[in-house]
């Protein structure tokens, strides 16, 4: 049987495995789930004939090379940091790698010995980045094919809770990793482009320049930018083009919200707090806001940050219970992002039945033949539960398409390479359309920049 090792058994990696296993017998498969914490991996294999759960330390260089070395293909699920020690390992043992992260600097200085060894490094082929270039790149081929010119593209995606399980004032839920969540935009200020003029938000205000979009049947998001909107310019082949922007998708209001939390200095991750395991959120939040022997806590706050008592927000971040004396922290020498993050998770974690939803939108502007044209694109995709989410359907869905089709030889270009080219893209959106992964595409009348009125 054919080998295929998935590193990693996480929130990303249910419908990934179901995939494979689902396929295993057709395709002669045998899928091993290699994980730290083994049951982790026993839960999504489930006893399958095809399936095998193994203990997997990534940290471990004699445990790693062994499972890599007698697998046919390797899929890493991990946290991106840590897949630059098993791609060193499939260059050594000749293994073709997938995974959805970001290509880091050190994955693209494996670029020469892949394609000198044959083998394909398909990364960021999840959903954001993964879908969203597939399915740019489709649309924008097309436009190319009939001979337009690309002058706008953007694009927007957010993991966001479902409507029926949408029960609280911030209209979200943890759908993926919280820690990224609550350092989102930190790093350096969001640049685009927008109509010819660079221009850059600084994390200090990017939660309230926002912009807001309409998806039918779904109503009113917002969107912030992501912090560099310009990475894919050359690789997407618009190294001319007007606008360019990426952003992420909330519902409305939640930027304005979460914008105190950056305020205050609670998404900080560079200094530890002393003696965080004995506070109370009470005491964090305190911690944060001017002595006073007379106002309370509550008071301070609304006075620091300018909150009226009947303003929206102050009844959002009372419904974190930020200002209980008895929920305590419970985390030695804790950053102040980590604690927020442990707050979070007690209001914004997925119950058994809840579902979640992946959003995303593209709007592209272009010219043909002397006249100015938009489409707008637009994707929704609900989970089942808090285990099989929309999440860890649109990120594990193209990858367990993408490594079948590598292994079966349909993909063949060496390299470290990322999802936009015909030969990947074009089978893989056709597939996920039998999961209800579909793009509804309309032209609309043109709103942006206009270069023949210039």
């Amino acid at each position: 049987m054919r080998k295929i090792l998935v590193i990693g058994a996480g929130k990303s990696a249910s419908f990934l495995i179901k995939y494979l296993l689902n396929k295993s017998t057709e395709e002669n498969l045998h899928i091993i789930v290699g994980d730290i914490n083994i049951q982790n991996a026993r839960k999504l294999i489930n006893d399958h004939e095809n399936g095998q759960a193994i203990t997997l330390d990534v940290f471990s260089s004699h445990s790693r090379h062994d499972a890599i070395e007698n697998a046919d293909i390797v899929v890493s699920m991990l946290p991106a940091r840590y897949h630059i020690e098993v791609a060193r390992d499939c260059i050594t043992y000749g293994k073709h790698m997938v995974t959805a992260s970001y290509v880091s600097k050190d994955m693209e200085e494996l670029d020469k010995a892949a394609k000198n060894k044959g083998l394909v490094f398909m990364n960021e082929i999840g959903v954001d980045p993964g879908i969203d270039h597939m399915s740019a790149m489709k649309v924008i081929d097309d436009i190319r094919s009939k001979g337009g010119k690309m002058i706008l593209f953007e694009s927007f995606t957010g993991g966001l809770v479902a409507p029926e399980s949408d029960n609280n004032l911030w209209n979200y839920k943890f759908t993926w990793n919280p820690r990224n969540v609550v350092l989102a935009g930190q790093g350096g200020a969001a640049k685009f482009l927008q109509e010819g003029t660079y221009k850059y938000i600084p994390y200090n205000r990017l939660f309230r320049r926002t912009e807001f979009l309409e998806i039918e049947g779904y109503g009113r998001f917002e969107a912030y930018a992501n912090r560099d909107s310009l990475k894919y310019q050359s690789a997407y082949g618009m190294d001319d083009i007007k606008t360019l922007y990426r952003g992420t998708i909330r519902r409305v209001g939640y930027g304005r919200a979460w914008n105190i939390f950056v305020l205050l200095g609670m998404t900080a991750d560079d200094y530890t707090i002393e003696d965080s395991e004995n506070m109370s959120y009470r005491d964090f939040i305190n911690a944060f806001l001017p002595y006073s022997h007379t106002d309370s806590v509550e008071l301070k706050f609304r006075h620091a940050l300018k909150i009226d008592q009947d303003d929206i927000v102050w009844d959002k971040l009372e419904e974190l219970d930020l200002f209980s004396k008895t929920k305590m922290v419970e985390l030695k020498e804790a950053t102040p992002a980590q604690i927020l993050q442990k707050i979070l998770m007690d209001s914004w974690t997925l119950e058994d039945d809840d579902k979640d939803m992946i959003v995303m939108y593209h709007k592209f502007g272009y010219q043909l033949n002397g006249e100015m044209h938009q489409i707008d694109s637009t994707m929704v995709a609900k989970g089942d539960d808090r285990t099989y989410t929309a999440m860890s359907k649109t990120v594990g869905l193209p990858v367990a398409i993408a490594t079948l089709a590598i292994l079966n030889e349909k993909i063949t270009t060496p390299g470290v390479q990322i999802p936009i080219h015909k030969e990947v893209y074009e089978p893989i959106l056709n597939e996920l359309e039998d999961f209800g992964i579909k793009f509804s595409e309309k032209e609309v009348p043109y709103l942006g920049y206009n270069p023949l009125n210039v």
